[in-house]
């Protein structure tokens, strides 16, 4: 885990680490094979992604998917 004791990159190296605390890697790797598969996207394009970035395609995936399965029930 994170050790206060290591080499500090200005900050960022502690902010990604608690930006991701709460995606395990099961999920990672869930979410890239569902983005792949459903929505067309590369894996060198979820890997060049941002964790920031990436969070946010993800919620508006979710939300295109409610909005959908909501069109599909009426």
């Amino acid at each position: 885990m994170w050790n206060r004791n290591q080499k500090n990159f200005g900050g960022y190296g502690e902010f990604f680490l608690v930006c991701l605390s709460h995606d395990s890697l099961e999920n990672y790797y869930q979410i890239n094979f569902q983005m792949m598969q459903n929505f067309n996207y590369s894996l060198t394009e979820l890997d060049n992604m941002m964790p920031w970035e990436r969070e946010i395609y993800i919620l508006l995936l979710k939300e295109h998917i409610k909005e959908q399965n909501e069109r599909n029930k009426k």
